[in-house]
């Protein structure tokens, strides 16, 4: 078994209608799904994708009102990168970050590709990485009714970055349990691939022995999410990771994809979610994320969850 790459990422925020204004408006992002945290309805959980909302393109917020700041550190989903399709569209974004003053560092390479890091309003550390020498996993569509030209648009989620405080221990679970193979290495990083390999299935592990954990807040991640094609091959995992010794959720319906969560041996928090049904299942492809969607368990609450929602700049 091998799995297909990132499927999603999930991080918090503490005001979901500035959220909504940078990753729609400054990013350009598709907001695929307009619903709740199933565990907790009276927040938002915002989807951001291309434009069908694919697996592998979903970058996902909580809505956590007052959340506190995030103080960085290690046993952390540190960082989050898109992709973009080349080099040239790094420039665009450049000059687009420079326009909306977003904070931003200068174009590096990492890996042999080129990357822009840059913080939304929130400090949510994030990286555009370039697809120009990708031949692993197949990019999204950036959405063609976006304000950010379809070329230079974002097109999925790119490489996840891990600080942990025992490198060796994330490498086991990486390598031996969930199946990826180390790649290569830069700096302070290991670089670990799954699947078809590229930007979309890779995970970047630095080791910060002497750091402080990370005390999360607004800005910061909350998971991520690796690529299983199907529900029969999840419960094969689900065994893998039960024989592993590793506590976990067990199968949960996420009603657009069904999921695994359990915490790696640096406590990074790591999900494995189904391709499908996806985000369709409710919506019309055309309007996906236009409206409040719950899924069915959570419908007869539908007036008592609106009510304790502030909108959003999208029909309600």
């Amino acid at each position: 078994m091998h799995l297909k790459g990132i499927h999603h990422v999930s991080a918090i925020t503490a005001n979901a209608k500035r959220n909504y204004d940078f990753y729609t408006e400054v990013l350009g992002m598709r907001l695929v799904k307009k619903t709740v945290n199933q565990d907790a309805p009276s927040m938002y959980h915002l989807f951001y994708a291309d434009e069908k909302g694919a697996p592998g393109t979903d970058l996902t917020f909580f809505e956590i009102d007052r959340a506190g700041h995030t103080y960085p550190g290690n046993q952390s989903i540190s960082t989050t990168s898109l992709r973009v399709k080349d080099d040239k569209a790094l420039e665009f974004w450049q000059k687009r970050f420079e326009e909306y003053e977003v904070d931003q560092d200068p174009i590096q390479s990492r890996m042999g590709r080129y990357t822009l890091s840059f913080r939304d309003h929130e400090d949510q550390r994030l990286m555009l990485v370039s697809d120009e020498k990708n031949e692993g996993v197949e990019p999204g569509v950036p959405w063609n009714k976006s304000s950010v030209p379809q070329d230079v648009g974002i097109q999925g989620l790119g490489p996840v970055y891990l600080t942990v405080q025992d490198l060796s221990a994330t490498e086991k679970v990486l390598t031996e349990v969930l199946s990826f193979n180390e790649i290569g290495s830069y700096d302070s990083y290991k670089v670990f691939s799954t699947g078809e390999g590229g930007t979309g299935a890779e995970v970047h592990v630095e080791e910060q022995p002497e750091a402080n954990r990370e005390k999360p807040g607004r800005g910061s991640v909350h998971h991520v999410a690796f690529r299983v094609e199907d529900e029969e091959e999840l419960k094969k995992w689900h065994s893998k990771i039960q024989e592993a010794g590793f506590p976990n959720s067990g199968l949960v319906d996420r009603y657009y994809f069904k999921s695994l969560y359990f915490r790696e041996a640096n406590h990074i928090l790591f999900e494995l979610a189904t391709d499908g049904p996806g985000f369709a299942t409710d919506e019309d492809p055309e309007q996906l994320g236009e409206t409040l969607a719950l899924p069915p368990f959570l419908e007869d609450r539908r007036s008592e969850i609106e009510a304790e929602l502030k909108p959003l700049n999208t029909k309600k």
